[in-house]
């Protein structure tokens, strides 16, 4: 069987995707500053080639703000509940202004007490964690990040959707190296590469979902009708769940099946975070905190490797180099991508996503806020 025509890219600068989607939500009544936010998010997964959770979202996250499901102009509150310990409400905003709102506090409550923790409540998709890991690290903060999502696994044994594909984060600071960054869903593959499988005509490994009637499936519609499927059995089942009780039960938001699915546009998300920045100089120097992580990286991509590896990475750092490498290059997209972001830039009177061809295209720096 002949293969399938390979889908050429279209090259777009990190600057020119932060000004597109800026423009885009302000387009849809979102604050400036809180665009600027959105948009930094959005695009540092793009830089990390985490696809699935970059700019894309858009038209999903545009289709909630038009159904009056997810609210532009809310503003996320804090409260404190102890001297180490706040909750923020989203208010239904931006999960990424909640979740970002949250982490700034919990890495100052780190700074003071040695640990700060955050719960976040009625909050919406927040993309990809470690944009929340590295806010962490920006700090020179240890962290872990966890959220629940809406039904996409069976738990162990069973054949319905109940528990999320819900991210498990954390990260450390680190000297001359590479951070540690790790990222991951408790399923065989996140679902975001389902949908972008979906979005881009493509089939999908026969090994990542079930379809509706329980049968392996390539075909992504099919996939998105059935069941995706942890990793390693009963151990992604229980991992799936322990995110619903630290994210959803203790934040008194949504759990046991009843997140909405970020492309449901019928009724708020009300998903639940759970953020924890810790100083990594509580039992030594931070100097020494760092060379310590600088001789475990040089331990970790130092071993040998099994035949058919050419290079060990350490978790986040394959990441960090197609970032660099996207800075250089521009973030790949294909038509049908562009035509989706265009159409919502269209929709408001925004300025279309600008494509540019070659190799000399500057990124942008992740700002605090």
């Amino acid at each position: 069987m002949a293969d399938e025509p390979e889908i050429p890219n279209l090259y777009v600068s990190a600057v020119a995707a932060q000004s597109y989607v800026e423009g885009v939500l302000k387009g849809n009544g979102v604050p400036p500053e809180n665009a600027t936010i959105v948009a930094q998010c959005l695009v540092a997964a793009d830089l990390r080639g985490i696809d699935t959770h970059g700019i894309n979202r858009i038209p999903s996250y545009m289709a909630r703000i038009r159904q009056g499901v997810l609210d532009p102009k809310a503003q996320p509150t804090l409260h404190e509940i102890t001297p180490v310990v706040a909750q923020v409400n989203a208010h239904n905003a931006f999960g990424f202004l909640a979740a970002h709102m949250g982490m700034a506090h919990a890495c100052k409550l780190a700074e003071t007490y040695g640990i700060g923790m955050v719960s976040v409540k009625h909050s919406n998709h927040f993309g990809m964690s470690a944009w929340l890991v590295q806010q962490a690290i920006d700090k020179s903060m240890m962290s872990l990040v966890f959220t629940n999502s809406s039904p996409a696994l069976p738990v162990w044994g069973g054949k319905d959707k109940l528990m999320g594909v819900s991210p498990i984060a954390c990260g450390a600071p680190s000297g001359r190296e590479r951070p540690f960054i790790l990222d991951m869903a408790p399923s065989v593959a996140a679902r975001g590469k389902i949908y972008k499988a979906k979005r881009r005509g493509e089939k999908i490994p026969i090994d990542w979902a079930l379809d509706a009637q329980g049968r392996p499936t390539d075909d992504p519609a099919a996939a998105l009708e059935g069941v995706m499927l942890p990793m390693g059995g009963p151990k992604g089942s229980a991992l799936s769940i322990m995110m619903d009780v630290f994210s959803g039960v203790l934040s008194g938001s949504a759990f046991a099946g009843h997140v909405t699915n970020p492309y449901d546009p019928s009724k708020p998300a009300d998903v639940g975070h759970f953020l924890v920045a810790i100083k990594p100089d509580l039992f030594m120097g931070l100097e020494e905190f760092k060379e310590r992580m600088d001789y475990l990286y040089k331990r970790v991509v130092g071993s040998e490797a099994m035949a058919g590896v050419d290079r060990i990475f350490m978790p986040g750092e394959i990441e960090q180099l197609v970032e660099e490498r996207r800075r250089e290059t521009g973030i790949p997209y294909v038509q049908a991508e562009i035509d989706a972001l265009n159409d919502e830039a269209d929709k408001v009177g925004a300025g279309n996503i600008e494509v540019t061809e070659g190799s000399d295209i500057q990124g942008f720096s992740m700002q605090s806020h």
